[in-house]
Parts: structure tokens; sequence; C-alpha cells
């Protein structure tokens, strides 16, 4: 559908930590991380918050990476990764879905997300936006001598 390659770049765990904390994200929640990388995101949702996770990455490399972060923290029983592209992947219902992602695929994941995401979901988005939508909130986080700014969605 769409040939996009968006640049490996991981979020800074304390970011993410503020990031499921702003979502609101509850016990026995689904966090789906588009374009999940090392797995970082789906070990922290599993151990501190007592949540499952499901990624979807596209590049085989990571999907090894982030398999054995989870087994090295032995949450794989709250973890699950779908190797593939998130545009043609059927995204799977989650309470929050976290993006670190580009602007310009952000605006190309919004009419999946529009049709495919359960309503009330929250989209938490680490530091681009999601243009034409409006966020609930906005975030300056401060950590590792930079800001992030994060962006909260409530999909309607």
């Amino acid at each position: 559908m769409f040939n996009i390659t968006v640049p490996y770049v991981p979020t800074p765990i304390e970011v993410v930590r503020e990031m499921l904390k702003i979502a609101e994200l509850k016990r026995g929640e689904t966090v789906l991380d588009l374009g999940c990388g090392d797995g970082r995101v789906l070990v922290v949702t599993a151990k501190e918050f007592d949540a499952k996770a499901i990624g979807i990455e596209l590049r085989k490399d990571l999907v090894e990476k982030a398999l054995v972060n989870i087994r090295k923290n032995k949450v794989g029983d709250r973890t699950l990764i779908i190797n593939g592209s998130f545009f043609e992947v059927k995204l799977p219902p989650a309470d929050v879905i976290f993006l670190y992602l580009l602007t310009s695929v952000n605006e190309k994941l919004k009419p999946k997300i529009q049709a495919e995401a359960k309503r009330g979901a929250r989209i938490v988005s680490h530091d681009f936006e999601i243009v034409g939508w409006k966020p609930q909130r906005i975030v300056d986080f401060h950590s590792g001598g930079r800001s992030h700014k994060i962006y909260l969605y409530i999909k309607e």
C-alpha cells in the first residue's frame, strides 16, 4: 500500500513511561505500538503497568531484538509482536495506540486509525503531531537534556 521507511530512533524509557502515564494506561488494558522497534514500549507496558502489549514491526532484525528484550524481561505472556507493515496489518483492538513516527507517516495513518481503532482509544504520539486532529493534551517533557513533545488524542 505505502512504501515508507521510518528511521529507527528508540523512544527513551523515561519518555515511554511518561507517555503511558499521559495516556492514563490502566492495568489490564492493551497498548498497540506501531513500529515497535526493540520492544521497549511492550516491556514497560507489561512489566510496569501490568497491561497487555502488541507491537507491529516491519524490520525482521528489530523483531528479533524485541523478542530477546521480551524474553529477558519475562513478559512474553502479556506481549505479542506482529512482523509486518502497520499499513497492511489490520489494527488489533487497543485502548492506547503508541506512535513515534514522522508527521508525514501519521498523516497517512489517519484514515486507517479512524477506520480500525476502537472508539475512545487514546493515541499518544512522541514529538510528531497528527495534523488535522485536535490533541486533548500537549505536554513538554524534559529528559536526557532535551525536550520531548507528547501529543494525546482521543479517537471519536
